[in-house]
This record gives structure tokens, C-alpha cells and sequence, in this order.
């Protein structure tokens, strides 16, 4: 009897060592920290201004594996460790081979949202850090259709030394993260689509994207809303240099007229040896709706500079801003020393 149990347990171990072969999951466990020292000086809020240190702790889980067909599946995650566990982004990928790639954006990651601002910058974007301009953000390309969308993506084409790639985003609730998967869904569903097509050849990249927006579903006011963005950059060495504007046909913004948004950036970089420096400034406004005036010119801009030896960035932003948040006067300036761990 023993002996039958003991060959039934060994069958058992190699049927599942069989199992696990073919179904062989990669995992990985990454992060950083994130320290920094600024001070701000913020002329409308006292809130916005001082001295302080502060860290910003993350980890970033992977996982991946191979089916049965080729097609292969991957996970990602990632954790902000800072006082309360949160979740900052999330993405589930199936990779088909030539059948291109979905990816299900559970919480940011969408193609759309990825070209909301590619500068060249050494450290962050020109509005990364400044406070009061949630409202005002230059880099609203993409932001409705960022969670709980699916990204469709081509696979990279190349012809005559052009590379193509093309995606199609579709999110059935823009502006909310996916539902949780036992919990139902969202009665009031707000659906989009985005598009985007980037072509590159002899270091000259060219950007265009398009975004759709149905406010008109169910809501008691508005009607479609459309978002466009276009770049261009170029590197040649260690230089690169970039272009884009953004415009938002908001007419569900007052009425059914809407404040039209506009936004403009530029970026120049200088990499080499671990070393980069550059300069960026960036400009927000909206267009003016029956009697409302349009908004004062929100301008920002940043130098900043980074150094990397192994898996530690060193790096400093002097950032200065005009008519924060589109008021008139509210003027802002911030310098930062920031150190970066990867492990």
C-alpha cells in the first residue's frame, strides 16, 4: 500500500513538473526611491510655498508567459509605497506576434496618453511639480481614455528605413478606472476612441493623435468633445530637439459651446557620458465663450540637468511659471535636488 502511494505521488510530481514547464511564468520585482529637496514660491497660496524633503517610494511588478499558440501574456503593476499602499498604474498585455498587440489599461498606460508630452527633459516636465495647475495641465492629450481602455497596436513596421507604428485606443467609460471584475459595472458610461500614428526615420520622429470623447451619452449637457495633438522631434547625437501642440474642442465645457483648450511645448537636450541638461517651456490658455474672456497665457518653462553613474540619478530643476492655474499675476518658481535609487 505504501508502495502504491509512492508511485502515485511521484506520477502526480511529474505530470505537474510537466505542467509548470509549459506553462513557465517569469516574475520580477523592481523599484525606486525618489528623494528630493525643493523650495517653492507660490505668490497666490502660502500652501504652495517653503522648503521641505520628501521621498517617493514605488515598486514595480512583472510577470509574463508563454500560451500554447505563441501568444504571450504580461502583467505589470505599479505599487506607490509612500505612507498608504496605492496602486499608480496597471496593465495586462497579450502579445498575438503579427497579429499586433491588445493591452487592457486598468489604471493609465493607454498609447493616447503616452504622447500627451514627449519632450526631451533631463529630470521631468515643465509641470510635473508645479502646483495648482491639475486644472490646467498642458498634457490633457489622451487623459479621458487613459483607464479601463484597450489599446489595439500594429506590430512595428519597417519599410524603406521608415518604422510605423499605429495604435487605436477604445475606453467604454472615459474618465473612470476599470470596475473591479466581480463588482459590476458603471451605469453611466461615457464611451471614447483615440488614435495614434508615429513615424520615425534618420533620428526625425513625427507624432499625431487624435481623441474622441461622446459627452452627449446620458449627460444632461454637453455634446462630443475632440482632442488632437502633433509633434516632431529630432536627435542627432547627443542633441535632441522637440516640438508639439495640443487642442481640445471642449464644447461640453459651458453649455453647448464649450472652452475651447489649447497647449504648445517645446524641448532641447543635451545627453552624453551619463550627463544631460535641458531646457523646456510649455504654454496652456483657453479661448474665450460668448461673454467670458479668453484665459491669460499660463507659461511655464525649466533648465535642469542629471547625472547617472549605475542605478543613482542625480538631479536639479529650476522651474519658473506665469499665470499658474491661467490667473493673471499668479507667478511660481521652484528649485529641486532630487537623487533617484533603482534597484
Amino acid at each position: 500500500m505504501n508502495k502504491l502511494k509512492t508511485i502515485g505521488l511521484s506520477a502526480l510530481a511529474g505530470s505537474l513538473a510537466v505542467a509548470t514547464a509549459s506553462n513557465a511564468v517569469e516574475y520580477s520585482l523592481t523599484g525606486d526611491a525618489y528623494v528630493v529637496y525643493s523650495t517653492e514660491d507660490s505668490v497666490a497660496s502660502e500652501n504652495a510655498s517653503g522648503k521641505h524633503f520628501a521621498a517617493d517610494m514605488d515598486l514595480y511588478a512583472n510577470a509574463s508567459t508563454e500560451l500554447d499558440n505563441g501568444f504571450t501574456v504580461s502583467f505589470f503593476q505599479g505599487i506607490n509605497t509612500n505612507s498608504t499602499m496605492a496602486v499608480t498604474t496597471a496593465q495586462v498585455t497579450l502579445g498575438m506576434g503579427s497579429l499586433g498587440t491588445l493591452q487592457l489599461n486598468e489604471d493609465g498606460g493607454s498609447k493616447a496618453n503616452a504622447i500627451d508630452d514627449v519632450m526631451p527633459n533631463a529630470m521631468q516636465e515643465t509641470w510635473d511639480r508645479v502646483a495648482d495647475v491639475n486644472s490646467t495641465n498642458p498634457s490633457f492629450f489622451g487623459a479621458s481614455s487613459a483607464q479601463g481602455s484597450v489599446d489595439y497596436r500594429i506590430p512595428t513596421q519597417e519599410i524603406g528605413g521608415l518604422t510605423i507604428n499605429l495604435a487605436a485606443t477604445y475606453d467604454p467609460n472615459t474618465g473612470e478606472e476599470s470596475s473591479n471584475a466581480s463588482s459590476g459595472g458603471i451605469s453611466t458610461s461615457v464611451p471614447g476612441t483615440a488614435y495614434v500614428l508615429q513615424l520615425s526615420a534618420m533620428g526625425l520622429e513625427v507624432g499625431l493623435g487624435q481623441e474622441n470623447i461622446d459627452n452627449g451619452a446620458g449627460l444632461t449637457a454637453g455634446s462630443d468633445e475632440e482632442n488632437t495633438t502633433g509633434y516632431i522631434k529630432y536627435a542627432m547625437g547627443p542633441i535632441s530637439i522637440g516640438y508639439q501642440e495640443a487642442y481640445s474642442n471642449n464644447r461640453h465645457a459651458a453649455g453647448t459651446e464649450g472652452a475651447d483648450e489649447e497647449a504648445e511645448f517645446w524641448g532641447l537636450k543635451y545627453s552624453q557620458d551619463g550627463i544631460a541638461l535641458s531646457y523646456a517651456e510649455s504654454e496652456y490658455s483657453t479661448a474665450a465663450v460668448s461673454n467670458t474672456a479668453a484665459s491669460s497665457v499660463q507659461e511655464l518653462e525649466a533648465i535642469q540637468a542629471s547625472y547617472t553613474m549605475g542605478s543613482m540619478t542625480i538631479m536639479a530643476s529650476l522651474s519658473e511659471g506665469s499665470n499658474i492655474a491661467t490667473t493673471a499675476g499668479d507667478n511660481y518658481e521652484e528649485t529641486s535636488i532630487a537623487v533617484n535609487f533603482a534597484f
